[in-house]
């Protein structure tokens, strides 16, 4: 029986024709490993394992990635909802806290609000009440108007409360006095109340059948008594505060200077356009109309100190004594 030849003495035995005895079994195609000392494999990096995951390492990705899906879900859901409530005006609105300017704008309305009850309140009290009411009356401006004639037309009952009197109405009542050309009442807390005319000044005199009428610069009538010394008369047709003559005469009277109004005895004024003036010595002045007033009431105060009879201050440009 024949024997199998021998392997020759000192050749490394042999599995598989071109691989070692005992060497580790080579990687299968695709996949690496390195080798380690002890002759066993170390696993491939991550990235290369990635698509040779375990049962174990698959159930667990599984796992995790149904719960984020839920939890979008979930997320997608409550959004969905979110908008079908505004959609239908159910919004919850959230309460928002209160700022600081808003507690004190508060405050503030509070306090104003209490502040003018108080005052509302105080103001009805001393309204319908005696607590502030005219006890006293105090006449001022007097002089040919007499107290008692003021207080008379007033018609303020004593006791009345100060908020009560009309003091506009009790002004016009004081003012239709002839002598008065102007009244004012004013309320003086906590029981008086005030009462302030401005009587008229005459400026001229007319003569009626009655006697002689007093005049103010405004052309009213406003007394019936004798004239003061050297009040000028006054020659006019129709004499009024609404009479063109009237009031051309007294523009001219009161433009002159003092000194020359006291020597003034009768100004004439038959149309608005020939004013003359009479002095008390018997010398006229020829006026003329009310034009440049104020240069020709310069120029006569120059003239009259010059000797003459006739002043003609009618163009001051050119004025002439006679």
């Amino acid at each position: 029986m024949t024997q199998p030849n021998p392997e020759p003495t000192g050749a490394a035995p042999t599995d598989v024709v071109g691989e070692e005895v005992g060497a580790p079994p080579a990687a299968p195609v695709g996949e690496a490993c390195d080798a380690t000392p002890d002759g066993g494999r170390e696993p491939a990096p991550e990235a290369e394992q990635a698509e040779f995951e375990g049962p174990r390492r698959r159930a667990r990705r599984e796992r995790a990635e149904r719960r984020a899906a839920q939890v979008r879900a979930t997320a997608i859901e409550e959004a969905r909802r979110e908008a079908k409530r505004r959609a239908d005006g159910r919004v919850a609105v959230q309460p928002k806290p209160v700022a600081r300017g808003v507690v004190r704008g508060l405050k503030m309305l509070l306090a104003t609000v209490i502040l003018v009850i108080v005052g509302i309140g105080l103001g009805l009290v001393l309204y319908f009440t005696p607590a502030m009411s005219a006890r006293d009356i105090v006449v001022s401006g007097t002089g040919a108007v007499t107290r008692e004639e003021v207080v008379d037309v007033a018609r303020v009952r004593p006791g009345t409360p100060l908020l009560q009197i009309d003091t506009k109405r009790v002004a016009d009542r004081v003012a239709t006095i002839r002598r008065v050309a102007s009244a004012r009442v004013q309320r003086q807390y906590p029981s008086a109340l005030r009462i302030t005319i401005v009587e008229r000044v005459p400026v001229a005199v007319v003569d009626f059948p009655d006697g002689p009428h007093l005049f103010d610069r405004d052309g009213v009538d406003f007394a019936t008594a004798p004239p003061p010394p050297a009040l000028p008369y006054l020659d006019v047709a129709d004499p009024g505060p609404s009479d063109p003559a009237t009031k051309a005469a007294l523009q001219v009277l009161t433009a002159l200077s003092p000194d020359v109004v006291a020597q003034v005895s009768r100004v004439a004024a038959p149309s608005v356009s020939s004013i003359t003036l009479t002095l008390s010595d018997g010398r006229a002045v020829i006026w003329g109309t009310t034009d440049r007033t104020g240069e020709k009431a310069e120029k006569l105060a120059a003239l009259l100190t010059q000797p003459g009879r006739t002043y003609d201050v009618s163009s001051p440009d050119l004025p002439t004594v006679k």
